[in-house]
């Protein structure tokens, strides 16, 4: 079986928008493109090297593979080593237009192609950017880890990571750091089912109950 992993940088108030550069995704009239890039120090660095240090594939929505395939292709690095030979998985309606090697389109249903490759032996499945469809991995409880770099930034608007259409479910905490620049470097691994409890004592009182009635 194959994990899916959403990595992705996210402000404090849940915006994943166009992290790398001001041309990155301007899409909706977003003006702080590139907002992660003073914010980098070596932990970041190491948290990133050991993110692309196991084999992977990638899974991507169709924006994030345009922006990804105009780029990687054309980039002599590390990253760009680890990108371009892998197999990239992608949401779209337009599977003709796929030229970047190694890449597939996901078909008509996502879900279902999803499901089917999730239980296939292979290496785990990277999402990198891609915020729609992570809206329908995470309506559909398809994510196995989220991966978070969270930056000291309120960006007010934009592309969020989490909106209302999520399952609910349980995560917990396998690993967090922080960087000098104040990045918390967070893996939270699914755990189950949302378990609920109450910290009110005693019998309710005739206004809490009047409270109650008045809120439904």
């Amino acid at each position: 079986m194959r994990k899916i992993i959403a990595a992705t940088f996210v402000s404090l108030d849940g915006v994943m928008q166009a992290p790398g550069g001001p041309e990155e995704d301007p899409v909706g009239g977003f003006e702080f493109g590139g907002w992660t890039f003073h914010y980098f120090d070596e932990v970041g660095g190491a948290a990133m090297e050991e993110l692309f240090s196991k084999p992977f594939a990638l899974l991507l929505g169709r924006r994030t593979y345009d922006i990804f395939a105009a780029y990687w292709p054309y980039q002599k690095d590390p990253i760009a080593d680890a990108f371009n030979p892998a197999t990239k998985y992608v949401a779209t309606h337009r599977p003709d237009t796929l030229s970047w090697q190694n890449t597939q389109s996901l078909g008509s249903d996502i879900v279902a192609a999803l499901r089917r490759l999730s239980q296939e032996d292979g290496p785990d499945l990277l999402i990198q950017g891609s915020a729609n469809l992570i809206q329908t991995l995470l309506a559909n409880g398809l994510i196995d880890e989220i991966r978070l770099m969270i930056f000291p930034l309120l960006l007010g608007k934009g592309k969020r990571l989490f909106g209302d259409s999520a399952m609910p479910a349980a995560f917990k905490l396998a690993k967090s750091q922080t960087s000098s620049t104040g990045v918390i470097i967070a893996t939270y691994e699914r755990a189950g089912e949302i378990e609920v409890g109450s910290f009110v004592t005693g019998e309710p009182s005739n206004a809490e109950l009047e409270r109650r009635r008045n809120w439904k």
